[in-house]
């Protein structure tokens, strides 16, 4: 029997990134048959299908699009002039104990409109839009201030308006203690959990929290509150954890059933157990490693034998990552941390997707949203092996043509 649908297809080869026991969950020879923006079928080509639209992929590589799930790309200014500072021999830790670092960002985010940070936002949004990227994560935490804090999350719901990508909210009030708060950050942190939480729930402007858990951001035991906080208000946690030093901070994020925990440069592989037993995902993040030119790498080994899923995400930040490229994240994932190339894909479709707690997106499979991207390659792994070679020749967001 015949079966309609309204996008076909066909002759396109498949990296579907399902567990199929081949790499990148290939499938050759294979269609795709999509209604609603769903994928109703995926296989080898067949005649079972027709459609109100069909397309020949003339046996190019058909992938997930691209879920970059660790961005901080709403923000006013640049940090510019303290990147000559780094090469001048100061430390970021240093910068930041002088005034600058996330609170030079936090003073040009407050002071810039709402039109301004949106016009620079699409702009940095579309540098990603055109590797293949249909779902981008935003964090807030450059307003620290309420009113500022859910003017960036109104602007990331905007961009779905604005650019053809599904954006997902998080909240990163616990970003840094705002100069108001100097001295008082257990005072900040109960603004941030009596009064922003509540609100940003309310208003549903976000679905997870994050926290910066380091010396130069919040104890573990104010990141405790704030996790608490979200819960009640039934917001998912994430977490910046072990980038600058070890405060345990992945292990209290995966006793709150984290989404993922990010950076983990210093986390000891013998806490990676905590992660796949709260089913945590393990977000890399090389352009900040690279720009602040580190030497510390994540314990890719122990996550490795644990089975603790990879993520990989550009972190795109004014300070300590400028980088507005997923594909150059992948490759510097396995050129500093050492993933092959399937991992660093993964990395960025299926895994990144379990990040921020979706289950509809991230696989070619039956039944998941139809969001994909065709590249004109002879193998996956040259998306991860060239740096600014491709781009992909077709889009498709929720099965339509970008």
């Amino acid at each position: 029997m015949v079966k309609h649908c309204e996008l076909l297809i066909k002759n396109v080869r498949i990296a579907s990134m399902q567990d199929n026991n081949r790499p990148y969950g290939s499938i050759e020879n294979a269609m795709l048959a999509i209604s609603d923006g769903v994928i109703e079928y995926v296989g080898e080509n067949s005649q079972t299908f027709t459609g109100d639209q069909c397309y020949d992929g003339q046996n190019s590589w058909m992938l997930p699009g691209l879920i970059d799930c660790h961005t901080h790309l709403i923000y006013g200014g640049n940090r510019a002039t303290e990147f000559e500072k780094r090469l001048q021999g100061l430390s970021y830790t240093e910068i930041a104990q002088q005034g600058g670092g996330i609170q030079s960002t936090v003073n040009a985010t407050r002071k810039a409109s709402k039109a301004q940070l949106l016009a620079s936002a699409i702009k940095r949004a579309a540098r990603l839009l055109e590797e293949g990227v249909t779902c981008i994560e935003i964090k807030s935490g450059y307003g620290l201030d309420l009113d500022t804090e859910i003017k960036m999350l109104e602007i990331a719901r905007e961009l779905e308006q604005q650019l053809p990508v599904n954006i997902i909210a998080t909240y990163l009030g616990a970003h840094t203690v705002p100069a108001e708060y100097k001295d008082k950050p257990d005072d900040y942190v109960t603004f941030i959990c009596q009064q922003v939480i509540p609100e940003i729930a309310r208003r549903k402007l976000a679905v997870a929290v994050d926290v910066f858990c380091e010396s130069i951001g919040f104890s573990p035991q104010q990141c405790e509150r704030v996790f608490i906080a979200a819960k009640q208000h039934g917001l998912g946690i994430k977490a910046h954890v072990e980038q600058l030093s070890d405060l345990k901070g992945a292990k209290l994020a995966a006793d709150f059933g984290a989404w993922s925990v990010d950076h983990i440069e210093y986390l000891e592989p013998s806490d990676v157990a905590a992660l796949k037993d709260a089913g945590t995902v393990a977000v890399l993040l090389p352009g900040a490693f690279y720009f602040l030119n580190e030497t510390k790498k994540p314990p890719v080994a122990a996550l490795r034998e644990h089975k603790v899923p990879m993520a990989v995400a550009t972190d795109l930040n004014p300070g300590s990552s400028p980088l507005a490229s997923l594909l150059t994240a992948m490759n510097m994932a396995s050129v500093f941390f050492g993933l092959t190339p399937e991992e660093a894909l993964r990395g960025t479709t299926v895994n990144a997707a379990r990040a921020l707690g979706l289950t509809n997106k991230g696989k070619i499979e039956q039944g998941m949203d139809a969001d994909l991207c065709l590249w004109d390659i002879e193998h996956p792994s040259e998306l991860v092996y060239g740096i600014n070679h491709n781009r992909p020749s077709a889009i498709w967001l929720r099965g339509q043509h970008v």
